[in-house]
Formats: structure tokens, sequence, C-alpha cells
């Protein structure tokens, strides 16, 4: 009687020396680890010990057995009377958002779980669109947010909280994100109080990174550099592993069916122009190709395989011995493109288009050329003259 006495006493005595608001969740709360408290405890020393700021900033649930609690006893003293100094939300506006806006991905997600008032506000999507810019801007596109339009509409619950299946950097996050450890209330009657919202910025940088979302995006040299894929770009749909930092690939359904893994992200860009894969792109640079342009030109084996892009440079006229002064090739009726990765005088290595003829052309046994678009951008060509082979292939 004298030990359930004793254990009634500290029970009531802990919960008054911590006069914390819980977030609020109607759902059952996962216990925490001890080595959550260790960290934290340690924190907590270490933030008043600089700053004096009460505990009030850190409304942290305290909904489970006592033996999950082992805070040191300093720690229990600072907190005794929370009224000795002021809210990390008393802080002016500015320097809240300032403080927030260098916060990386885990670290916003990290003080979403301190009380609701943060929980708001770093879901924000003006913080997520940095970081989702900055991560993934390179192979996200317009066609990838058509896509996760498409995949939010389709999804019936909006529940991005379900912590299985997940790896990696990703799912190691999960153990320290405060909002993993409620279970997800949208799956249920009860009111979505804590569940992210679909349509966040927050919510699709999570689930590019958790790779359960498959964006549409560009893959070059496929199948790891084969060489019937030299030099091409192909359109793909693709899949990121935290775990090694790779992507998985799956390409279009209109070829032989394939998946490739431990592509690595220099191998991959957005689609420069919005032309599905199986349509043909209108060029409207033909009347301006002249020796020496560099391009990119679709080519498909077959009439039921997609387009791939292929790289290539403008060549000279049989006729022209290359002589700038003398050269007339930008004047002519037709355009050689030259394949420098294949040997001179194979089938592969020229293919002459004509300018004012802008349907495909070619036969079963050489393929068949697509739209041109002429490259630009030095970064553009920079990229595929960095993919240029070693040796020249048959």
């Amino acid at each position: 009687m004298l030990f359930l006495l004793i254990s009634c006493f500290s029970f009531i005595f802990f919960f008054k020396s911590f006069s914390f608001k819980p977030l609020k969740s109607e759902g059952n709360m996962l216990l925490l680890g001890p080595w959550f408290w260790e960290g934290f405890s340690s924190f907590l020393v270490s933030w008043f010990n600089k700053g004096r700021f009460a505990v009030s900033m850190f409304q942290v649930p305290l909904k489970m057995p006592l033996t999950k609690v082992n805070l040191c006893s300093k720690v229990q003293e600072i907190v005794e009377d929370e009224g000795e100094g002021p809210s990390l939300l008393d802080l002016p506006e500015l320097a809240l958002e300032c403080i927030l806006e260098r916060l990386s991905p885990a670290d916003l997600c990290s003080m979403a779980g301190v009380c609701n008032s943060l929980r708001d506000r770093c879901r924000s999507d003006h913080l997520w669109e940095k970081h989702l810019k900055h991560k993934w801007g390179r192979v996200i596109c317009e066609a990838a947010c058509k896509e996760w339009q498409c995949h939010i509409a389709s999804r019936k619950r909006p529940s991005f909280l379900d912590q299985r299946n997940q790896k990696g950097f990703f799912g190691s996050l999960m153990g320290m994100w405060p909002f993993f450890w409620y279970k997800p209330q949208c799956e249920s009657r009860n009111k979505p109080t804590t569940c992210l919202p679909v349509d966040s910025i927050m919510a699709l940088y999570l689930s590019l990174e958790s790779g359960k979302f498959w964006f549409p995006a560009q893959v070059y040299n496929r199948e790891n550099g084969h060489v019937g894929f030299m030099l091409s770009c192909y359109d793909a749909q693709l899949s990121y592993d935290s775990r090694t930092d790779t992507f998985q690939a799956r390409y279009s359904l209109f070829a032989r069916r394939t998946i490739e893994e431990s592509i690595h992200w220099d191998r991959l860009r957005a689609p420069p122009v919005e032309t599905p894969a199986h349509v043909l792109y209108t060029s409207d640079c033909l009347n301006d190709l002249k020796p020496g342009d560099h391009i990119e030109i679709q080519w498909r084996r077959s009439k039921e395989f997609p387009y791939g892009w292929w790289y290539a440079v403008v060549g000279h006229q049989e006729l022209c011995d290359g002589n700038e002064n003398r050269c007339r090739c930008r004047y002519s009726d037709t355009v050689v493109l030259e394949f420098s990765q294949y040997p001179p005088g194979t089938r592969w290595r020229q293919t002459i288009v004509n300018r004012k003829d802008r349907r495909e052309v070619g036969n079963e046994a050489d393929g068949f050329y697509g739209g041109i678009r002429k490259l630009y951008k030095e970064e553009e060509i920079l990229k595929w003259k960095q993919l240029l082979p070693n040796q020249i292939f048959d």
C-alpha cells in the first residue's frame, strides 16, 4: 500500500511539474523511446543555459507510461516554473519566419510536432517550395506536376502518415519526425486534425523522398549505357530510393517492358518539351540550321516504339569542303546530321533530312526520324559532350 501511495504521489508531482499543453489528437500515440528523452533532456539543458526560454515553446505530449520518462533532475527544476520567460511564439513574426526558413526538411518536420501553431507554420507551402526547387527542381517539370495532381485526385483517403515500408534516409527520419508519432486519423471517422494535406508542397516533397510517387522524367543513355542507346535520352517513370540516393526507372509500355535501377542524378533531366514520347514533335528550327549547330532529333526503331531524343551535330554537304568563306550548306534544301558515336561511312553515322518536310521519315530497316529541336543553351550542349563515349562504336 505504501508503495502504491508513493507511486501515485510521484505521478501527480510529475504532471504538475510539466504544465505542457499536448498536441490535440484523438488517436493513439506511439511510445517514445528512452533515446529520445535522453537527447531531449540534453537539448533543454543546453537551451535554458543559453536563453532561459520557458518550456512553453515545447508543448510535448505526455500521454505515455511514466517509466518511459527519464528526464534529469536539473531539467525538472528548470521547468517547475514556466512563467519566468517568453515563448518562441512570442518572437516577432519576421524573426520566427527567418528561423523557419533556415531549417532543413527534417528540422521542419521535427518543429511541426512541437505544438499546433508551429505545426501549421512548418507545413506552409512557401517554406517547402524552396526545398523542393533545391533538390528536385532539375528533374521535376510541368508534366510531373500534372501527374501529381492526378495522383492526389485518385487518393480516396488523404493520409501521408503511413510509416510502413519506408527505407533509408526517409525511413530513418520516421523515428524522429513528430507527426509520425501519431496513428493517422484520416482513415477513421475522427476529424483529420493531424493529417498532412495531400495538395501541399510538403506532401509532394515527402512522397518524392519516400519513393511512393513515380514521376515522369528522361534518362540519358538508358539501360546502363547500353551501346544501342548511347547519346540518347528516353522518357521514363522514376521512383527515388533514399537508401542509395539513386532512382529506379520504368520505360514506356509501347516498347519492351524494361526496368532499370541505380540511376544517378547526373543521368536525369526534366523533359525539355511537353510533346509525349509517342507523338511527333513539330520542328520550328529547320530553316535556321547550319553546320556546327547542336541538335536533338526524335528517333524510334519502329512505329510501335516511343521516340527517344538523340544527340547530333549539323554537318556539311558532300560537295562542301568545310571552308566557312565558301560554305553554302545553310542554303541547301537538305540538312546533314552526324552522329559522332558511330564510325564514318557506317549506316548510322549520317542521315539527311529535308528542311521543308516536317513529317516522320524512315523505314523499318533504319528506323524512323521525327522532329528536331536546336540546342541553344550551353549547359545542354555541355551535358551531351560529357556523355560522349571514349571510343567509337561499330
